[in-house]
């Protein structure tokens, strides 16, 4: 697929180095050159140096006769515009488009084939405002992904003492919970994962990813850990585009907010906006600040402000200083693995809005990816067409595919209906949820659920 990335900010680099590992035709378009280069060295990609809504930078970057692309620049006008120049000119057939301000958002009728030409929306400030904000609903998760429209959820856990599964066979949990529909998908002992998983003996530290009911996660929760009580009282360090969504999303749910921004400015307006969260004006990494305003007692410290540096230091301060939970943003990767021993959860943007735009860039009838594990693994929903002549699944039971190693069968969804059992046959439409532990198996996995000719 020729795929054209326009910009190459942080998202459009870790996009640009996901696809080209898959076999894809890549060229970015950027304004700075000094980027460009690095990137052609480090990625092996094309680069085209312009502006990235300007036809002349687009042809020069090949758009005649691309398939896709992806403008992720850092303004919302640019990308809006490239798409519409993509359209008009060259009949692009998909145009993905970042869109970061709710200005745009908040009006749908903006975008579509009679307005502005964009076919897939990612506002990566909004993927990440909801990650957090489900996180903090599924108190003790490293993660939790939804599919199926909500159906279904992926959930990580780390197990601890206290679970009621430690020292036992994760093949056990049906017995602990008769009556609970959910499946263990991975399991990750010091970083690495278990092949044979459900003979397996559970021990402490081990990173368990298990799909259930949204309705059955707190119960599937405490088999692995004691249960955290729920939380309460949060802290946001830093009031930007997330601090204010995620503050909105907190007070409808009737959590206790408190929103830490040093800019005065930008303090002010999200007092005027916020109904009912606390707004301090000061410094995230202000060690009186935040003993003063009692984050010994803070359920839930969130930093999610613009700079690294500032997140990563302000949440170790506040696990220091007695927060009971601290979750951190972190763009750079390599960061996330430096702190990942002081802090509870990281959280990286670009790996949750790269799952948002592989799901329209994969092969097949994929609806959903998640990236897990730092991009290593992969959580993906798809839909199985065909029948027994043209499938490779359809009219086959789970427990029958061949499947590249480590990836399982979460569950198979028919209608409102959840199926966990491995004899269940394949039905045309069935939407199934897999986790791939490791992503270089996607194109296989692709293959296994794409349709022969005939089917068409």
């Amino acid at each position: 697929m020729k795929i054209l990335i326009l910009g190459a900010g942080q998202v459009g680099r870790s996009v640009a180095a996901v696809l080209t590992h898959e076999d894809n035709d890549i060229t970015i378009v950027d304004t700075n050159a000094a980027v460009m280069r690095e990137l052609r060295e480090k990625l092996d990609v094309r680069t085209e140096v312009g502006q990235a809504s300007y036809p002349r930078v687009l042809e020069r970057a090949g758009i005649q006769d691309a398939d896709m692309i992806i403008a992720v620049t850092n303004s919302d006008e640019i990308n809006m515009v490239a798409c519409q120049v993509a359209q008009t000119l060259y009949r692009t057939p998909t145009k993905i488009a970042r869109i970061r301000s709710s200005h745009y958002l908040e009006q749908p009728r903006l975008f579509g084939s009679h307005a502005v030409p964009i076919d897939v929306l990612i506002s990566p400030e909004q993927l990440v405002t909801e990650h957090i904000f489900r996180l903090i609903s599924h108190p003790g998760a490293l993660q939790v992904l939804s599919f199926a429209e909500g159906k279904v959820q992926l959930v990580a856990v780390k197990a601890l003492s206290g679970g009621s599964l430690i020292g036992h066979r994760l093949s056990e949990i049906h017995e602990h919970m008769p009556g609970i529909k959910g499946r263990v998908a991975a399991l990750f002992r010091k970083g690495k994962v278990i092949q044979d998983f459900e003979q397996t003996i559970l021990e402490e530290n081990d990173e368990v990813f298990f799909i259930a009911s949204p309705k059955h996660i707190r119960s599937i929760i405490s088999e692995l850990r004691k249960l955290d009580k729920p939380y309460k009282r949060i802290v946001l360090a830093g009031g930007g585009n997330i601090g204010n969504r995620l503050a909105r999303l907190l007070e409808g749910a009737k959590y206790q907010v408190k929103i830490i921004e040093k800019d005065p400015e930008r303090a002010s307006k999200l007092a005027e906006r916020l109904d009912k969260t606390i707004v301090l004006e000061g410094d995230v990494a202000d060690e009186d600040l935040l003993v003063e305003e009692g984050i010994d007692s803070t359920d839930v410290f969130v930093a999610i402000t613009n700079d690294d540096e500032a997140n990563i230091l302000s949440s170790m301060l506040a696990k220091r200083l007695g927060a009971r939970r601290v979750m951190c943003l972190i763009n750079r990767l390599s960061y996330a693995d430096l702190v990942e021993s002081n802090i509870d959860v990281a959280v990286s943007p670009q790996q949750i809005t790269i799952g948002a735009l592989l799901a329209h860039i994969r092969r097949g009838d994929i609806v959903a990816v998640h990236s897990l594990r730092r991009g290593v693994s992969e959580a993906i929903e798809v839909v199985a067409h065909g029948d027994m002549k043209t499938s490779r699944v359809v009219g086959r039971r789970l427990d029958d595919l061949k499947l590249p190693p480590g990836t399982t069968v979460g569950v198979l969804i028919r209608g409102d209906e959840l199926m966990f059992d491995n004899e269940t046959i394949i039905e045309d439409g069935d939407h199934v949820i897999m986790f791939v532990a490791d992503k270089r198996y996607i194109a296989t996995v692709e293959k296994l659920f794409q349709v022969g000719i005939h089917f068409f």
